[in-house]
């Protein structure tokens, strides 16, 4: 897939452009989102999505065209597990309602920037090494495996849970601070000195969420293309309208309770997608003798879209039957 240089410039300005707009139109004014606005928005955000799939697919043909369906869906996803993380944070910091956007948007644009990072690392790595795949393949299995473990430990102990890291702990000792809000502000002056906020440490607690979750989220979705374009375009419109998504889900959130395992199959569906793809173009001199397995079977990109859309659905209508006969039972 040959994607013009003019076309990259154009693409990543117009996602500038949408989160800028994005930052000003919520962020400038603190306020909580009502149901209608947030689900407008979010309507408006996976709208363009859908509409830029449309055009990948019929500029670059419907394989193109399904892989970023593939990869946006997955990465949706993987954005709404982040959700959970997001609404343990707040809590956990008591951040008022009305000054969730800004923090969440600023989260939102540190997370673009280092997947974006990551992407360039791995079509390096890729480009250079085809063996790389083993690494992603192994990692996304570990990665599932730990997910379905958490998910089900979350379960038996009443919910995800939110450890501090030692940046944070760090930052806290370091950096001069006020225990109370001033607005949406990261900065404030307290007896002439500046002092850092709460919100700021919030921004950091995101930041280290979303290196974490970048680290799984981009060697899923080279599972599913090896277009650098594609896995760009499909995080960055997976991440538009996460703020809206925020707001909306709001308390059905608590009533995905299979949303881990559900996401646990789809990584490990990919990890092992990987291994296959890599076992193909095998270079390693320790596995067959350095040739290319060919008895591994090929994954083509319409079968991963149906079983990453059927896992989804099964596991969110599992979740919602269940939590439909626990409410009772909670009364």
């Amino acid at each position: 897939m040959s994607v013009p240089t003019w076309v990259w410039l154009a693409t990543v300005a117009g996602i500038i452009a949408l989160f800028c707009f994005d930052f000003i139109f919520h962020a400038r004014k603190p306020h909580e989102p009502t149901l209608k606005e947030a689900a407008g928005w979010s309507v408006f955000f996976i709208a363009i999505a859908l509409l830029f799939g449309a055009g990948v697919w019929l500029v670059w043909g419907a394989s193109h065209g399904t892989e970023y369906f593939a990869g946006f869906i997955t990465e949706k996803s993987l954005s709404v597990d982040n959700l959970f993380v997001f609404v343990i944070l707040m809590g956990k910091f008591a951040v008022p309602r009305k000054y969730q956007q800004k923090v969440l948007l600023i989260g939102i644009a540190i997370a673009l920037v280092m997947r974006g990072a990551f992407i360039a690392v791995g079509a390096a790595a890729i480009a250079q090494f085809s063996w790389v795949f083993y690494v992603f393949g192994a990692f996304l299995l570990y990665t599932a495996a730990k997910l379905a473990y958490d998910s089900l430990h979350d379960q038996s102990s009443g919910g995800p849970q939110y450890h501090e890291t030692r940046f944070e702990r760090w930052a806290h000792k370091v950096f001069p601070a006020t225990s109370e809000y001033h607005g949406n502000r990261l900065l404030t002056k307290e007896n002439g000195k500046r002092v850092v906020t709460p919100l700021f440490f919030v921004v950091i607690a995101l930041g280290f969420t979303d290196l974490l979750f970048a680290l799984d989220s981009i060697p899923a979705i080279y599972g599913l293309t090896k277009s650098p374009y594609i896995v760009f375009t499909a995080n960055a419109f997976a991440l538009l309208g996460l703020l809206q998504l925020y707001f909306l889900l709001g308390g059905l959130l608590d009533r995905l309770v299979y949303l881990g395992l559900g996401l646990s199959i789809i990584l490990g569906f990919i990890g092992v997608k990987l291994i296959l793809e890599a076992l193909h173009g095998n270079t390693l001199p320790f596995i067959n003798g350095g040739e290319g397995v060919h008895w591994a079977p090929e994954i083509p990109i319409w079968l991963s879209l149906a079983i990453i859309v059927g896992t989804l659905a099964v596991t969110t209508i599992a979740s919602l039957m269940k939590s439909r006969r626990t409410a009772p039972e909670s009364r």
